[in-house]
């Protein structure tokens, strides 16, 4: 995974605002769409496994996403990238 330290992004509030609501729905809809694809093309474990990658990327990010999916794309973006090193490393090289 990535060497980066995680940002506590949640350590310091204690109150929700409505723009954290939405914020919320934002990315539980962001992480469902990318499980679900995951779990579609490479199956549960797969699908598990890039779960935690999504939320590690999001820890590693110095502030939260803004408030439209486009931004919280970025976190699937990078967690694909995690998934796709990983699919990588378990493909058995052919011999010609």
């Amino acid at each position: 995974m990535n060497e980066r330290q995680p940002n506590q992004l949640y350590e310091s509030k204690t109150r929700h605002s409505p723009a954290d609501a939405d914020l919320m729905v934002i990315a539980e809809q962001e992480l469902g769409a990318f499980i679900r694809a995951v779990t579609e093309l490479f199956g549960p474990e797969q699908a598990r496994l890039a779960t935690e990658d999504w939320i590690d990327e999001l820890e590693l990010m110095d502030t939260l996403p803004g408030p439209t999916r486009r931004e919280w794309g970025s976190v699937t973006v990078a967690a694909s990238i995690q998934l796709a090193r990983r699919l990588n490393t378990d493909v058995e090289p052919s011999n010609p």
